[in-house]
């Protein structure tokens, strides 16, 4: 019976790790994790991470935040630098500066930001259509 190594482990990975800041939690400070963030608390501060990172309803992040992907449904204020994609459901609210690599914004949400997008450009060739028409005129 106890020699049986079939037992319910939990697998503790560095990549699908989650830290939740719970909803009544408030932390001053800076935060860095390789591991994904649930956020429904407030962070005044800077957060790091290469996982994704999800701010629920009633999380608020006023600082920095720099990862791969982050899907709001919270506020945000300050300046926000993800290298893939910023998911904004209807109740989301971002203010500051935003740096991204994709955006996806649900019409009912706020998004007062000064964005740019990273990653790769698709130039519209103006130059080149006037260039075509050069040489059949």
């Amino acid at each position: 019976m106890f020699s049986d190594k079939k037992t319910n482990k939990q697998v503790i990975d560095g990549n699908s790790s989650q830290n939740i800041i719970s909803q009544g939690t408030k932390i001053v400070g800076d935060l860095s994790s390789e591991g994904d963030f649930r956020i429904d608390g407030i962070i005044e501060g800077n957060i790091k991470s290469t996982g994704k990172i999800v701010v629920g309803s009633n999380g608020f992040i006023k600082g920095t935040l720099q990862g791969t992907d982050a899907y709001f449904e919270g506020k945000f204020s300050g300046k926000l630098t993800l290298s893939g994609t910023l998911t904004l459901k209807p109740t989301a609210n971002i203010e500051g500066e935003v740096i991204v690599g994709k955006l996806s914004v649900d019409p009912d949400a706020t998004f007062n930001v000064k964005c740019t997008m990273k990653g790769s450009v698709k130039e519209m060739n103006k130059g080149g259509q006037q260039q075509e028409a050069g040489k059949t005129a």
